[in-house]
């Protein structure tokens, strides 16, 4: 079955470069200019991953990026042509899987596109299998993870990323392996786009954040499943 794909951009111009690609590559479309219509359609046609620009009328992106997030764990990609770091960074904190600068080939958009939705199939398996991790459970083939029975909403990549770290408590994995493990992307990542996807699991999955017991930071390494994580 082909996967359905949210467009939202204000620039029809985009829209027109961009659509009829996807649509030769064989996904569904749905095209939207505003954030409230792409907060609309995303309702209606539940879509597997958007691709949203920064800048939208209406909303930003960055806003309908989080109200997404409240609701829904699809893949994101924001689309943006600001180049300043602290954007990126805030966008993946947002809950955008990737990040991608205008202008852009096509080609490395639709790389971008199957290496999320690789992320969010990758993660199942036939056979069932909870990783109980102290307060957290996590079930890799659902693609589930509670927290004393309540259910938390992770990305794609926040799951893959957690389920890394999780199957191995104390294993120090360094920046660069995780991407490597977790996000199984050759393209051009920097190694600090796993920090801000840290940071948001840890919001989600610690007590305290700024303390955390589950995920912790090897200074100059990288980072480790541990304290609180036992079998």
């Amino acid at each position: 079955m082909a996967h359905t794909l949210l467009l939202v951009d204000d620039e029809q111009k985009v829209l027109d470069f961009v659509e009829p690609y996807l649509k030769g590559e064989g996904y569904v479309v749905v095209t939207a200019k505003t954030g409230l219509d792409a907060l609309r359609l995303a309702k209606e046609h539940k879509p597997e991953l958007a691709i949203l620009d920064w800048m939208l009328p209406e909303m930003s992106g960055i806003d309908v990026c989080r109200e997404l997030r409240r609701e829904t764990a699809m893949g994101i990609i924001m689309v943006t042509a600001r180049t300043d770091e602290t954007d990126k960074i805030v966008g993946l904190e947002m809950g955008a899987d990737d990040y991608l600068t205008k202008p852009f080939s096509l080609r490395e958009l639709h790389a971008r596109i199957r290496a999320v939705l690789r992320r969010m199939e990758g993660a199942g398996g036939d056979k069932e299998r909870i990783l109980q991790r102290g307060e957290l459970s996590i079930s890799e083939s659902q693609c589930r993870v509670w927290k004393q029975g309540e259910e938390l909403t992770l990305t794609p990549t926040e799951l893959k990323l957690l389920l890394t770290l999780a199957a191995k408590p104390g294993i120090v994995y360094s920046r660069l392996q995780l991407l490597q493990a977790a996000l199984a992307e050759d393209l051009l990542n920097d190694e600090r786009t796993v920090d801000a996807h840290i940071s948001r699991i840890r919001k989600k999955i610690e007590a305290d954040p700024s303390s955390p017991v589950y995920i912790q930071t090897v200074y100059g390494f990288g980072y480790r499943f541990g304290g609180g994580a036992s079998l």
